[in-house]
């Protein structure tokens, strides 16, 4: 199958999903509808359904991305702009500043609890290091 890309765009307008983010949201009529065997519509009916299920389908769809798709598009544009403009100019260098900042602080805070616990746990692991243990097993 060739891919379809118009070059003035760069879309793809086969393979609209390449990453599969919404391949939840696909219904087949066979997801929604399914006659057990011994309750069969009439074979017109079934098809007639088949069909008025993908043309409403479709046809809602259609005009739901018609009226909402473009201003959906520039609401989404607009929420990702500023996420990344927060995380570009404000959240990274402000955690790096923090960093920068506590990273003294932090290293100090770890040289005292490791000079005021370490001893305490080398005492108790020498303490447990001399424990031996001698397994006999007796056959009864």
């Amino acid at each position: 199958m060739a891919q379809t890309i118009r070059q003035d765009v760069g879309v793809d307008l086969e393979n609209r999903d390449p990453e599969s983010v919404n391949e939840h949201v696909r219904v087949m009529f066979e997801d929604a509808f399914a006659e057990p065997e011994g309750s069969h519509s009439i074979d017109g009916v079934w098809t007639c359904s088949y069909k008025t299920f993908w043309a409403m389908k479709n046809c809602c769809y259609i005009v739901l991305s018609v009226l909402c798709g473009g201003t959906c598009a520039c609401m989404w544009g607009l929420v990702y702009a500023c996420q990344s403009f927060y995380h570009i100019w404000c959240f990274r260098p402000c955690m790096t500043s923090w960093y920068l900042d506590f990273k003294c602080c932090f290293e100090c805070y770890r040289k005292c609890v490791e000079c005021q616990l370490n001893p305490c746990y080398d005492a108790v692991a020498r303490m447990f290091s001399q424990i031996k243990f001698h397994h006999r097993y007796e056959v009864v």
